[in-house]
């Protein structure tokens, strides 16, 4: 068979770990040709395609981000998408395709698996952890493990210096990064997207803390915003595409945390830092097993479905689980961020 493959969508570590399993294991079990495609679907639109063996991912399991390189591209809104797309299967003599993406990413790969016929297996990745229907997705490990450090990194500075310290995560939809962080690195406060806040409320508690502390952090989630009922209208900046620019909540959290409580109140924006860098043993654990289920399950005449780690297993799970929704943290998690 001739199999290709594509990451699409935001770079993250632990993509090289899944291209890698698939052309080492698509090689050398099944006697596959892998053929990698550039910048996602972009490079499938154009037909930029180069064969993958196992000599060009030696050495790329400790490496970050992409050696495939990603774009933000979905072919079924592109004019012509569709129709390229299917030209460069045909020329390409592809028997299948592996996807490695977040929700856009997917969804246009069981569009182009429904237009063409070609079978597609997807791969879940993103920092965000928001996937549903699995535990855990490429990337979110070494962005808690990085924000983390950055947490126990502004506890020294924020004792030193009697300050409250704000740290600004990625999460636009959902706080996974800012919950499990937070919790990790022991931060005071924890503001996610799941839970609006009351700012009042917020600077009442931190007031409270420095009676007998002189320092807090808050970790807080770029898409949080606060409650309804509240009376503060500090929310995120919002693109043109709806999404919150990262940095304007967690400003505007600073301000007026500084403004209620009179502490000197710093803002540090973690941003890209969270998606580079060397992927931990997690991620390039779990970017193989991904890569191995995918290539094994279109061998074996699976199709429309994505990989998926539930408890100890990884498993074939049909798109239809994920598309389009969105994995919350639970409420249990809320509660201990809460309590702890």
């Amino acid at each position: 068979m001739r199999i290709g493959i594509l990451t699409g969508g935001g770079d993250c570590p632990g993509l090289n770990a899944a291209i890698r399993a698939v052309v080492k294991r698509g090689t050398a079990q099944h006697g596959c040709s892998i053929v990698g495609f550039m910048n996602g679907w972009q490079g499938v639109i154009d037909g930029d395609a180069k064969p993958l063996t196992r000599d060009d991912v030696s050495g790329k399991l400790v490496e970050g981000g992409t050696m495939l390189g990603t774009a933000r591209c979905h072919p079924h809104k592109v004019k012509g998408g569709m129709e390229a797309v299917k030209d460069t299967v045909q020329n390409e003599k592809l028997d299948g395709l592996i996807c490695i993406g977040g929700d856009g990413t997917l969804k246009a790969a069981g569009k182009v698996s429904d237009a063409i016929g070609i079978p597609v297996i997807g791969i879940p990745k993103t920092i965000d952890n928001d996937v549903v229907g699995t535990d855990a997705a490429i990337g979110f490990d070494t962005a808690v493990t990085v924000a983390t450090e950055a947490i126990d990194r502004l506890h020294s500075t924020a004792e030193s210096h009697n300050r409250v310290m704000v740290v600004e995560l990625m999460g636009r939809h959902s706080g996974w990064i800012a919950v499990t962080a937070g919790i990790a690195g022991g931060a005071d406060i924890i503001l996610a997207p799941e839970e609006p806040f009351d700012i009042d409320k917020i600077a009442k508690r931190i007031k409270h803390r420095h009676r007998y502390k002189n320092f807090s952090i808050v970790a807080v989630a770029e898409g949080a915003i606060p409650a309804e009922e509240s009376s503060w209208d500090g929310k995120p900046t919002i693109d043109a595409k709806g999404n919150p620019i990262a940095g304007s909540i967690g400003h505007e959290v600073t301000k007026a945390i500084e403004a209620r409580t009179g502490f000197p109140t710093r803002l540090t924006v973690l941003g890209y830092v969270q998606r580079g860098g060397i992927p931990t043993a997690a991620d390039r654990l779990l970017g193989t097993r991904f890569g191995v289920a995918a290539i094994d399950g279109i061998v074996a005449g699976e199709s429309h479905k994505f990989t998926a780690i539930q408890g100890e297993h990884v498993v074939l799970e049909d798109f239809a689980v994920m598309s389009g929704k969105t994995k919350w943290v639970p409420e249990n998690l809320l509660q201990a961020a809460r309590e702890l």
